[in-house]
């Protein structure tokens, strides 16, 4: 969710930290802030807005050359946007940026308000900084402060902290929210996420839980919990600063929309091995793994659980054994029962949410086997799960996913296929015809349905004048619309509802106006009968239809206003074709309405809190 940059060394820090701010605006943010050191005192600039806000305090107020810094964007959660509960914030001798929720806010508050401290913001984040400098009053000792002050507090931070009397340190803290080293030519940083990083350096070391770090020109060393200290063990990062860039695509969405069939590809091919079937030993995981499969349990959040709703339907089908979907945020308080033979796959975009990360130790704590589906590579998930399973769909930054959800998608297809297969359920040309449709007619159907602009224009067009808008399916065109829901409402803020389209008559079909948009998805031929029934229904009553349909299916004549048609190559391919027309008409509705396609409000990339 937030974002944090820190850096110390021999440049000059200041636009260091507004380099990286920019780079972190993909993560969602309401307000901005940077803390410098300027000689032996530490100068603070912060505000509620966008970081053209901050840019424009600082040609009005400019900071001298410094040399040690952090900066933030915040996302809020602990007291509204504003420039009062903007990071960093600072009491007596500590200044720090925070990522993550402490629970307990409340009663160190009213523990440090008794002894005198008085805090003038509505964050948890300003509580921190009184309980490590409450402690600091008392020691003197900067990391000693820090692990007294995380043994009081409960829930998760990322924290990047300056001391007064330590010119030229930089201290970093984290539990539960990531937080990344970095080792450049001219000092060393410290980020929230890879991305902020990349403009600087590729080398980096992933802080772990509950470690401490103190960063200085010259020397970078990690405390643990024993109270030893060990050098980072430094990583070279595969990303590149173009890949965090728009690449002359007018927003990060459109090009990442654009780049889904290499990512399709790059997330399966590593994965098959000469013969054209699933081989998943690079990640660790043997051939005979999936034997012993019983059933599975699928957590996940957004659209990486409407991805897990592709992979329930691909599963059971092909494997022939159960699966479960559940909602991370509510897997612990209702989790499903799992017998011997179970197993937990957590999906995660970012490799740090933290309700599936939550989702994840529940399992590890009762006996479940854990496997994780992740893009970002040495995250938290990732770490924790017994096995994992990289989606190589290289950086996402708009908020809204796209190659990430395809990516996903695509892995867990294969996945099907590798558990059919060694519970021999189908065969291995039954299996080498999935590898095929993945690698080559995926691909393919991708760069088709990307010739359609002017047809999603236009489909966009019929949506931007209403304030609802329904998507409808069966089977697993009922999993692609509730994703197309999704990807409709959160960046153009069209309010947009995904039903199962034999569930219309059973009540919300009392919503259907003369004009009201509705979008049926038919990917499955054998459902298109009862599918095409059911627009027939929102069509007397008026309904302005757009059927997204295969292009083998016959359709009567008024069926529907707009038809795009999809190609039958392969089932895959037909489901994939449908996953970008409705990324692409979300979209261009949203560009229609002039929204912030790439930073949709209220919204945050990676959802570190629970």
């Amino acid at each position: 969710m937030c974002g944090i940059i820190g850096y110390t060394g021999t440049a000059n820090a200041i636009p260091k930290m507004m380099k990286g701010l920019s780079v972190l605006e993909y993560r969602g943010y309401d307000s901005v802030g940077i803390a410098a050191e300027q000689g032996s005192q530490t100068k603070i600039m912060k505000c509620k807005g966008r970081i053209s806000v901050l840019e424009e305090k600082l040609r009005e107020t400019p900071f001298e050359i410094s040399h040690c810094a952090i900066g933030h964007t915040r996302w809020a959660t602990h007291g509204g946007p504003s420039d009062k509960n903007a990071h960093p914030h600072r009491v007596g001798a500590v200044t720090l940026v925070h990522n993550g929720i402490i629970e307990n806010d409340k009663s160190l508050r009213a523990a440090l308000s008794e002894k005198g401290v008085s805090f003038h913001s509505e964050t948890d984040t300003e509580v921190a900084a009184a309980l490590i400098n409450d402690f600091f009053a008392q020691s003197g000792d900067p990391v000693a402060s820090i692990r007294a002050a995380m043994e009081e507090m409960k829930g998760s931070f990322a924290f990047a902290i300056l001391f007064e009397g330590h010119t030229g340190e930089v201290f970093a803290a984290r539990r539960g929210s990531p937080l990344i080293l970095a080792r450049g030519t001219d000092g060393y940083y410290l980020a929230s996420d890879m991305t902020a990083l990349l403009p600087f350096t590729k080398e980096y070391c992933a802080l772990k839980e509950n470690q401490i770090a103190r960063l200085r020109h010259g020397d970078a060393k990690i405390m643990l919990e024993d109270s030893s200290k060990v050098d980072p063990e430094w990583n070279m990062t595969t990303m590149t600063p173009e890949s965090a860039q728009k690449g002359g695509y007018s927003h990060f969405m459109l090009k990442e929309i654009h780049e889904q069939s290499g990512a399709a590809v790059k997330s399966v091919s590593p994965r098959i091995d000469a013969n054209g079937l699933p081989d998943f030993s690079a990640d660790g995981i043997e051939k005979d793994f999936w034997k012993d499969i019983q059933s599975m349990q699928i957590v996940a959040c957004g659209s990486a659980m409407h991805a897990g709703l592709v992979g329930q339907r691909l599963i059971e089908d092909l494997a022939k054994i159960p699966v479960n979907v559940s909602i991370a945020s509510e897997f612990r308080y209702h989790p499903p029962i799992m017998p011997k033979g179970s197993l937990v796959v957590l999906i995660s975009q970012s490799g740090e949410t933290a309700d599936t990360l939550a989702a994840l130790r529940y399992a590890k704590e009762n006996g479940i086997p854990t496997l994780a589906i992740v893009n970002a590579v040495e995250t938290t998930i990732a770490r924790e799960a017994d096995r994992r399973i990289y989606t190589y769909a290289g950086p996402e930054i708009a908020v809204a996913t796209t190659k990430g959800y395809c990516t996903q998608a695509t892995v867990l297809w294969l996945i099907a296929a590798a558990i059919a297969l060694a519970t021999n359920r189908i065969d291995n040309a039954q299996t080498h015809s999935i590898t095929r449709a993945l690698t080559e007619d995926v691909p393919a159907a991708i760069e088709n349905m990307l010739t359609l602009e002017n047809q999603y224009h236009r489909i966009a067009r019929g949506l931007i004048n209403h304030e609802h808008v329904f998507y409808i399916g069966r089977g697993m065109d009922y999993a692609l619309s509730m994703e197309a829901s999704l990807k409709l409402k959160e960046i153009s803020y069209i309010h947009c509802e995904a039903y199962a389209a034999g569930e219309l008559k059973h009540g919300t079909i009392s919503l259907i106006e003369p004009g009201t948009p509705v979008l049926a998805i038919c990917t499955e031929k054998d459902l298109f009968e009862k599918t095409e029934s059911n627009i027939r229904e929102v069509r007397s009553r008026g309904a302005q239809v757009t059927l997204i349909c295969r292009n083998d299916l016959p359709i009567p004549p008024g069926t529907a206003d707009e038809t795009v048609l999809l190609p039958t190559t392969s089932d895959a391919a037909t489901v994939f074709a449908a996953m970008l027309a409705i990324q692409y008409i979300a979209y261009e509705t949203a560009l229609l309405l002039g929204c912030d396609i790439d930073r949709p409000r209220n919204l945050a990339k990676s959802v570190t809190v629970e």
